[in-house]
């Protein structure tokens, strides 16, 4: 009789240590730490190379032309937040259903560029038409090629501005490079371009009557796995300090703020004195 209990007391010590491993391992498996986030696959317009990842270097960037990008995402490429340089390249994947509906968050100026020694001695835009002056651009196809064209046929020189271009580029990157390693005498880039290589670059303006809207559109790529942090990753571009960054990269906010005089100096005088404004916001 004492064998019989015995053999059942260890039978029932048996089960409560093997109930007890189970509940451990279950415990175990559910106290997994979940896998940290690796960051989000953002195709970006490469005029934007040097300002995303200091929103956060975590991510994986693509960058290159917008309209070689769209068709890379239209055709399955793994990306999860489409950033392009204009409004219209990322309207026709929308009506497709591939990415959801996008929404502007900077603008920028089209600027020329010249090698920082400037051997050809341009002093403005109108100096590219004389004889022999070698110019790069981006293509037409490409948005700051595009918005090339627009600002000289408004100025009524794109005619002999192509005479002179030696060079038709598939990025504004591209443009820089060619600039910078003395290839060509000028180039037809972004302001933010500019303000990344200053030590390389002379700056040559564009008058402001002549400047097209440039406005950047991103959106989310439909079959986005990470579509949480797709949609974080669009109000950080959006949020003031998001903002900040690319203005201090030489961008421009969606909204210029309006120009206010403090002071008028003199405040009366005749034709021909030079007055001197003093106040914010201007350009």
């Amino acid at each position: 009789m004492s064998s019989t209990r015995t053999r059942r007391r260890r039978a029932a010590a048996l089960l409560a240590v093997v109930a007890l491993c189970a509940t451990l391992t279950a415990g175990g498996a559910s106290a997994k730490p979940r896998r940290a986030f690796a960051g989000l696959t953002i195709y970006a317009a490469s005029s934007m190379t040097t300002v995303l990842p200091q929103l956060d270097p975590r991510n994986k960037y693509s960058f290159g032309s917008s309209g070689t990008l769209a068709t890379q995402i239209t055709n399955g490429a793994p990306a999860d937040v489409f950033m392009s340089a204009n409004t219209t390249t990322p309207a026709p994947l929308f009506a497709a259903g591939v990415i959801e509906k996008p929404v502007n968050f900077i603008r920028n100026t089209l600027a020329v560029v010249v090698p920082k020694s400037n051997p050809a001695g341009i002093r403005s835009i109108y100096d590219l038409t004389k004889p022999g002056t070698k110019i790069a651009e981006a293509a037409p196809s490409v948005p700051v090629g595009s918005y090339t064209v627009q600002v000289l046929d408004q100025m009524g020189i794109n005619a002999a501005i192509q005479a002179r271009v030696v060079s038709q580029e598939t990025s504004d990157a591209n443009v820089v490079a060619k600039v910078a390693l003395g290839k060509v005498d000028a180039g037809f880039v972004y302001l933010s371009d500019y303000v990344i290589d200053p030590d390389h670059l002379t700056l040559i303006k564009v008058p402001a009557w002549a400047q097209p809207k440039i406005t950047y559109a991103m959106a989310i790529v439909t079959k986005s796995p990470n579509q949480a942090e797709a949609k974080a990753w669009i109000d950080k571009v959006l949020s003031p300090a998001g903002q900040a960054i690319f203005v201090k990269s030489g961008f421009l906010p969606l909204t210029a703020p309006a120009p206010a005089i403090a002071k008028l100096a003199p405040a009366r005088a005749k034709v021909g004195r030079t007055v001197t404004l003093t106040g914010t916001n201007f350009t």
